[in-house]
């Protein structure tokens, strides 16, 4: 009976990943196909990929996603940890409950309500949209997670790390950035990441907030596979596929390093 079912967790596990990795891998394959024909495989080429860095019009859109992403990541984190902080240290405070629920809104939000809802901001309050209003949109929704993410860490944070820090003399704000942000830094890191590979991915809320200028590289790839898929499409989400699954092993590697030597840390103080 055991192995009947060990078999069969096998070959689920396997079929599910075949089924959400295997067009992934696909697409990879014929970025490097020869043939203009993105189903057809007529050699080895490399030549798309140089064929995509002379398309200015994808980019232009890669550099707005970029710089977007970069930004409304970065802000993001900032205030994600802030939220998480008064939502984890001050539990009784009045509209803390109105203040959670504005801050985990959007993750049970459709998409097409958040977008259409912040468009119809930007019209009331006169804002042209354009980079601004894609930044400020993808901020609102990227920060819900990045805020759920450093508070699971902050839940399990030892607090008398802290207490023994200030009873030695360190004033709050130095505990802060000597104590708390050391041993929370991974899980910001996390909520960063994240962060940033939604805004990347990010094309629906995008396409309410835009505006000239501000196509974003999802926008532009979808606005040309309407028309048919091209190799320098393919060429264009592999060189995203790589961009954040780079991200992601560094962020894992410095992840790991950080442990490892926060352990060393903690063992060389029991023998001290």
């Amino acid at each position: 009976m055991n192995t009947t079912w060990s078999r069969f967790n096998i070959t689920s596990i396997t079929l599910g990943f075949a089924f959400l990795y295997l067009p992934i891998v696909l697409l990879v394959v014929f970025s490097f196909n020869e043939s203009k024909l993105v189903t057809v495989w007529g050699g080895f080429s490399t030549k798309w990929y140089v064929s995509l860095f002379h398309n200015q019009g994808l980019m232009d859109a890669a550099w707005v996603t970029i710089r977007v992403g970069l930004i409304s990541a970065t802000v993001a984190t900032v205030l994600g940890t802030m939220g998480a902080l008064a939502l984890t240290r001050y539990t009784r405070f009045r509209g803390r409950v109105l203040f959670s629920g504005m801050i985990f809104a959007p993750l049970v939000m459709p998409d097409v309500i958040t977008g259409l809802s912040l468009l119809l901001l930007f019209v009331a309050i006169g804002m042209d949209r354009g980079m601004t209003t894609v930044i400020l949109a993808h901020i609102t929704f990227t920060m819900c997670f990045v805020a759920v993410v450093v508070q699971s860490r902050l839940v399990s944070f030892d607090r008398s790390l802290e207490e023994a820090a200030m009873d030695l003399g360190a004033p709050p704000v130095k505990t802060f950035f000597q104590i708390t942000l050391p041993v929370i830094l991974p899980a910001i890191v996390s909520g960063w990441m994240l962060a940033f590979t939604l805004s990347l991915d990010d094309l629906v809320i995008a396409s309410f907030a835009s505006g000239p200028g501000a196509t974003t590289l999802p926008m532009k790839i979808y606005s040309q596979v309407r028309l048919g898929v091209t190799p320098e499409i393919n060429a264009a989400c592999t060189l995203l596929i790589a961009i954040v699954t780079i991200g992601v092993i560094i962020a894992s590697v410095a992840n790991k390093r950080r442990e490892v030597q926060r352990q060393l840390d903690e063992r060389a103080a029991q023998r001290g």
